[in-house]
């Protein structure tokens, strides 16, 4: 039996009370769940590995950019359960020398080392790859497939990622979690309690996440927040990274600069500003994402920034 045909629940760790305000904070471990798949990943891929199992489907196909936390899970996945993997890669230059792309690369030297065949295309060709003209130019290629989108967001995910929460988490006020397309706060929310207040950390401007997550809840018990993204996806500031690495010290846990880093700064900032009332109960969800922090450390090395204190 391998861990997608079980029902895994995480930890709670707690990691503080602020002595000011009686406020406490305790972090979901589903960054624990599994050494290979873990977090929201493992969520969002479980009923979608059943679904093309149960439909005779051989291969997965999907999705994402180069440092792609979805792209390493799902070849992982694969790799796990015996099913075929393709990844469809935006940026066709990184096909030109492979040598040199998974020398450089530890998301995609990991794909590939899981079996996952890689196909580059233009970010043109990226960017229509919902098209009917897409799929006859690139997908025809490939055998028939169970097909997952960009970031494995879809109604099988919001199933999977309603089992972050169980039992003992119906006690916590508010449950916060980092989202990039909106899948995992869905089910988050329509997993919760009436009394809790869901906040969602956009890792991306602007708040078109609204509509997104909106189009799998019709539950009212969260807002989205949009003030820590730090200026954009895969975006890092100077204090944000200072942020990460005091928090490894002091709790002994390793965030990512993309996802969960961006959500604990925010939780941090907010209780300093006195968002929260007192003795509030806060739980924060780790959604893991971990893989991708060389890929950041190594553009901020050439950058001649600071780095991100990390041992994979």
């Amino acid at each position: 039996m391998n861990i997608f045909d079980q029902h895994l629940d995480s930890k709670n760790q707690f990691l503080f009370k602020d002595s000011a305000t009686g406020i406490r904070l305790t972090v979901k471990r589903e960054d624990q769940l599994d050494a290979a798949v873990s977090g929201n990943k493992f969520r969002k891929l479980k009923y979608n590995i059943a679904e093309a199992k149960a439909n005779g489907f051989k291969t997965l196909l999907t999705y994402g950019g180069a440092f792609s936390n979805h792209i390493a899970a799902t070849a992982k996945a694969g790799k796990i359960t015996g099913l075929k993997t393709v990844g469809i890669i935006r940026g066709d230059e990184l096909g030109a020398d492979l040598q040199k792309t998974f020398s450089q690369n530890a998301t995609l030297r990991l794909a590939d080392a899981c079996g996952m065949q890689l196909k580059f295309i233009s970010r043109g060709q990226y960017r229509e790859k919902g098209t009917p003209c897409f799929r006859e130019s690139v997908l025809t290629d490939f055998e028939d497939f169970y097909e997952l989108p960009e970031g494995g967001t879809n109604a099988l995910a919001i199933k999977g990622c309603k089992e972050i929460l169980n039992a003992e988490d119906k006690d916590y006020d508010y449950i916060c979690c980092p989202a990039g397309t909106g899948g995992t706060a869905a089910g988050i929310i329509e997993a919760s309690e009436k009394h809790q207040q869901i906040l969602v950390f956009s890792a991306l401007k602007g708040d078109f996440l609204k509509e997104e997550i909106a189009r799998f809840t019709t539950k009212q018990n969260w807002s989205l927040i949009t003030d820590y993204h730090c200026g954009g996806y895969a975006r890092v500031s100077s204090d944000l990274i200072t942020f990460i690495n005091e928090s490894k010290k002091t709790y002994k846990i390793q965030l990512d600069p993309i996802y969960t880093g961006k959500m604990f700064y925010g939780i941090h900032e907010m209780i300093r500003s006195g968002y929260f009332s007192k003795n509030t109960r806060i739980l924060a969800v780790h959604t893991g994402g971990l893989q991708g922090i060389p890929g950041i450390n190594a553009r901020l090395k050439k950058q001649g920034s600071k780095l991100i204190d990390y041992e994979n």
